[in-house]
Order: C-alpha cells, then sequence, then structure tokens
C-alpha cells in the first residue's frame, strides 16, 4: 500500500529495462506503464539512457554511492550518488531520482521539477510573510507611544503592501492626525483638517468598527492631502480601516505605481491581520495617551505647589515622596499669601494616613477644604474644628491628618509666628546663637474624635532666625550604621545648632538631604520641609518686597 499510494510516479525496473512494478501516480503519468513492459516503450529517451548508465555501473561492480532518501516512502532503498535526470514527460520538467533496492532492480521516483519550485517558492514568501508579521508585531506591540505607532504603521505598509502610505487618525471634527511614509522610507507627520468625505470609503473605515472592505479608488478622484505631488506617478490607491478596541483607530491608505486595483492572494491573507493588529496597538496606545494626559491633569491639582514669595518674610519649601517613582504621597504643604483678615499670611504642613496615589488623594481633598476655610485663618482652633467634623462624614474611619498652622506677620524687623499644631511633630525655632527650641504646641490629630483640642503658641523671629516646619518622615528616617536606627529629633536639633543663619533655601535642602542620607538606600516615607525666615536688615524682604 505505501508503495502504491505514493504521491511520486514511481517506477522498479531491473537490468534488463523491463518494468517490474509501476504505482498508481506512474500509470497515470506514462501511459502503458505496467509489469513487464520495456521502459523505452513508455518512457522518454532521456530516462532510458539514465537507467541504462545506473545498470551498466552496477554490472561492473563499481560504487554508486547510494543512499536513503526519506523522500520515497520507502526506507529500504539507497540514492545514488550521481546527479538526478532531467527532463521533459509531457509537457512537464521531471527529475528522476535512481534508488537501488535489491539485487539488480532499479527503482526510480519521479518528482514534477515545476511543482516543486512552485512549493519551494511558496515556501519561500511563507516565510518572508512570516517574518514581516513578526517584525510588525514587535513594532507595533512594543510600546504604548502614540507617535510611534502611527509611524511604524505607516513605515511597514509602504515597505510591504504599497509604495507609499498614509494612516489618518481622527482627533476633532475636521481635524486629523496624518502620518505619510514615502517610497524612500522617510516618514512625515502632520496635523492638518480635511474633509474625510473627499476620499471614497474613509468616513467609513475612519469610524473604527464594525470594519469595512477594502475600497479602491480611481488615482484622479483623490484630493492633493492625499497623493502628495504624486499624482503622475501613482496608478491605484486602496482604502482601509484600522479596527481599534472602543476608539477609532483610524484608516490606512495605500499608495501603489500599479494600475492593478486589488491585492494578490497573500496580501488578502495577510493585509486583514496587519491592519488588526495596527489598529490595536493604535487604540490601546491612544487610550493610555489619554489617560496619561487626564492623569497629568489631575496630578498637577496634587503636587506640592512652588512657594510664592511672602512680603516681608524670607520662605522654602521642600518635597520627596516617599517612592523614587512617585511623584505625590501623603505629606503636604500649601501657602497662602493673603489668610483671615488679611494682615498675615498662612502655611499649612501636615501629614496623611496612608501613603502613594490613595493618600495623595486624601491629600488633595484636605488641601480644597483647607484652601475654603483660609478667610478663618484668624482663629486656627475654628479652622482645625471645621475640618475636623469634614472629616469626620468621610466613609473610610482610617483616614486621618496631622497638621501644623503657622500665622506669619511682620512686626517692625521681627516677624510674629502663630503656631498650633494638631498631632504633629512640633515647629522648630533656629536662634541666631545656634539655639535650638521645639514651639510646644500640642492638639489632637483631625479626622477621628470629636471635640478636639489644639493650642496655639506665639513666637517672635528676630532677623536671620528660622522656625522650621516639617513631618515626621524626616525624624522617623530609619537607617543609620545598622539600618534600623531612627534619625530622630535630638539628631535633627543637633544638626540644625550648626545650621545658624543659613538662608530658608539653604536649611531645608540640608534637612532633607541629612535624612535622605541616613535612609541610604533603604526604604522612607514621604518628607516635607517648610523653612520661614525672618530677612537680615538690607535684604530685598526686610524691606517689605517678597521675592520668589
Amino acid at each position: 500500500m505505501v508503495w502504491e499510494d505514493a504521491p511520486y510516479p514511481m517506477l522498479a525496473i531491473n537490468a534488463a529495462g523491463i518494468i517490474e512494478q509501476a504505482n498508481e501516480a506512474a500509470r497515470l503519468l506514462l501511459a502503458g506503464a505496467a509489469a513487464g513492459v520495456p521502459l523505452a516503450r513508455v518512457t522518454p529517451a532521456w530516462l532510458a539512457r539514465a537507467h541504462r548508465e545506473i545498470c551498466a555501473g552496477l554490472g561492473t561492480g563499481q560504487s554508486t554511492g547510494l543512499g536513503t532518501d526519506p523522500r520515497s516512502g520507502l526506507g529500504a532503498g539507497r540514492r545514488a550518488g550521481r546527479e538526478q535526470a532531467r527532463g521533459p514527460i509531457g509537457t512537464s520538467v521531471f527529475e528522476a531520482h535512481p534508488v537501488h533496492v535489491d539485487g539488480d532492480r532499479v527503482t526510480w521516483w519521479l518528482v514534477d521539477a515545476d511543482d516543486y519550485q512552485r512549493a519551494v517558492e511558496a515556501l519561500h514568501a511563507e516565510r518572508a510573510w512570516t517574518a514581516f508579521m513578526v517584525e510588525a508585531s514587535v513594532e507595533l506591540l512594543s510600546s504604548l507611544n502614540l507617535e510611534r505607532c502611527l509611524e511604524a504603521t505607516a513605515r511597514l505598509a509602504a515597505r510591504r503592501f504599497a509604495d507609499a502610505a498614509l494612516v489618518v487618525l481622527p482627533l476633532a471634527p475636521r481635524q486629523h492626525a496624518i502620518v505619510y511614509c514615502d517610497p524612500r522610507g522617510e516618514v512625515v507627520r502632520e496635523s492638518a483638517s480635511i474633509d474625510s468625505r473627499t476620499v471614497s470609503g474613509l468616513t467609513e473605515a475612519l469610524q473604527g468598527f464594525p470594519p469595512t472592505p477594502t475600497r479602491w479608488i480611481d488615482p484622479a478622484e483623490a484630493p492633493d492631502w492625499v497623493l502628495r505631488g504624486r499624482r503622475g506617478d501613482v496608478g491605484s490607491v486602496a482604502v482601509t480601516a484600522l479596527p481599534g478596541h472602543g476608539l477609532p483607530a483610524g484608516a490606512l491608505v495605500l499608495l501603489r505605481r500599479t494600475r492593478q486595483a486589488g491585492f494578490s492572494d497573500d496580501e488578502q491573507v495577510f493585509v486583514p491581520l496587519f491592519t488588526a493588529w495596527a489598529g490595536a496597538a493604535i487604540s490601546v496606545a491612544r487610550l493610555y495617551a489619554e489617560q496619561g494626559a487626564i492623569a497629568e491633569t489631575l496630578m498637577a491639582g496634587l503636587l506640592p505647589p512652588a512657594a510664592p514669595p511672602l512680603e516681608g518674610v524670607e520662605l522654602a519649601a521642600r518635597y520627596r515622596p516617599a517612592g523614587d517613582s512617585e511623584r505625590v504621597g501623603g505629606d503636604f504643604y500649601d501657602v497662602h499669601p493673603v489668610a483671615g483678615s488679611g494682615r498675615e499670611s498662612l502655611v499649612v504642613l501636615g501629614d496623611v494616613s496612608g501613603k502613594g496615589l490613595e493618600a495623595a488623594v486624601f491629600t488633595g481633598k484636605i488641601r480644597n477644604i483647607l484652601r475654603a476655610l483660609v478667610p478663618l485663618a484668624d482663629d486656627h482652633h475654628r479652622v482645625l474644628e471645621l475640618l475636623n467634623s469634614v472629616l469626620l462624614t468621610d466613609a473610610d474611619p482610617t483616614h486621618y491628618v496631622t497638621l501644623v498652622l503657622a500665622s506669619i506677620g511682620r512686626r517692625g524687623p521681627q516677624v510674629a509666628l502663630r503656631l498650633t499644631s494638631a498631632g504633629h511633630p512640633l515647629p522648630l525655632i533656629v536662634r541666631n546663637d545656634g539655639g535650638v527650641e521645639p514651639v510646644r504646641t500640642t492638639g489632637t490629630l483631625i479626622g477621628l474624635v470629636e471635640p478636639i483640642t489644639s493650642a496655639t503658641e506665639s513666637v517672635l523671629l528676630e532677623p536671620g532666625e528660622t522656625c522650621l516646619l516639617y513631618s515626621d518622615g524626616i525624624v522617623e528616617a530609619r537607617g543609620g550604621p545598622l539600618g534600623d536606627e531612627f534619625f530622630g529629633e535630638e539628631r535633627l536639633c543637633e544638626q540644625l545648632r550648626r545650621c545658624a543663619g543659613m538662608s530658608p533655601e539653604a536649611l531645608a535642602d540640608r534637612v532633607q538631604m541629612l535624612a535622605c542620607q541616613w535612609v541610604g538606600e533603604g526604604e522612607h516615607d514621604d518628607m516635607a520641609v517648610v523653612a520661614i525666615t525672618a530677612p537680615r536688615e538690607g535684604s530685598p524682604d526686610a524691606a517689605g518686597q517678597g521675592v520668589p
């Protein structure tokens, strides 16, 4: 059955040139081929001659170098070590491969060389398409950058499916992003106001879903923004959709020199695959870009503000979130140049429960509430009381905040401070003689219990003296020689004694640097520092001129 059903024509011929066996494929190819029929009667002269040469070699005892040929399907044979015979049979060209089976009998199997060549070419084409699709998947799916996805789509399409290509992405009504790849592979990006109705099939393709079939249009009907100055060079134009996931991913316009309006058999298979991948990549990248823009907008409202200038006061603020990849966290500060009745400015520094994005969102809520309470800043206790009542209505009972309020006013050359702490580390006063004094203001943290208690303390700063507000991320920074010791308030005060007379910027930088050095590469909490300094005589702020 293996012999009879073999897909190739096969003939077993003895040394006398008589056919001993012919399979079905051989009988169909060679009319009259059957057992007992001379080979020369049913085969072309080139095959009979090749058989005589093989048999002559066997008769003289010369080695034929026969070896097994896996394509014969006969594991018992050996293939001749000479060039296979080749010649026409009917309208096709065949290759005849001799296999010595036993005794003086030679088995020949015939291969249609044209079919074989077509199979080889088809295999090479399949491999080329596979390599292209692998390259396309790597380029399209390895990035969430929208511009890169658009450029890759245009460049790959121009190289494989056309001579030039455009990717059209709708941005707003009549506003589109257009990425064009020319025949040299150079990519041009632009944003243009176009009417998609001027290109047949483009409006439907831009909808993205449901997918629409490719529309072939006459180049004479295409507008100039499609042909790009190549009107005489373009023979056909194809418009196909880039189907996305929930968002319009755009359309692909192919420009070809050939006038044939249609895809080849291979292109009919791979163009839909490519456009599906490209559409998915573009829609995901666009969604990522839009979500990133939304997150950036929301993040801008959560980031610590730049310290505004305060009249007659020098001020510096520093902030470092807990994670290296984070931009916001649970510590915050705000500076309000005008607060209460307008005679004072207000600085707030606080620390909410939790870390990361959840803490940042809660921080934003507290900052908004405090911003609304700024007109009441003359009474710190009232501000804290109202904030506490609002936070007690929060659905999450674990949300709370510690903070310190500092109202700032000028009293001649001195700066007068009113300080109120609500469960927060005590403010520290750095005097000109190097002394460091904690301000003994106490109070309950906000958002857990009602009623609250608070005590406001007043402090005067002489020119050059500084009040330091900081979060517990400074004193609770864990590190040191063994990596398990807090930086602590005592160590902080010791360092501040060496900082007398420093500017607020230098002092704030110094405190944050010391805490970061103490932590090293270990984990740490959010860190926030605000330094409030009475300007020395002769400085711009001493004359009542605020500087940033």
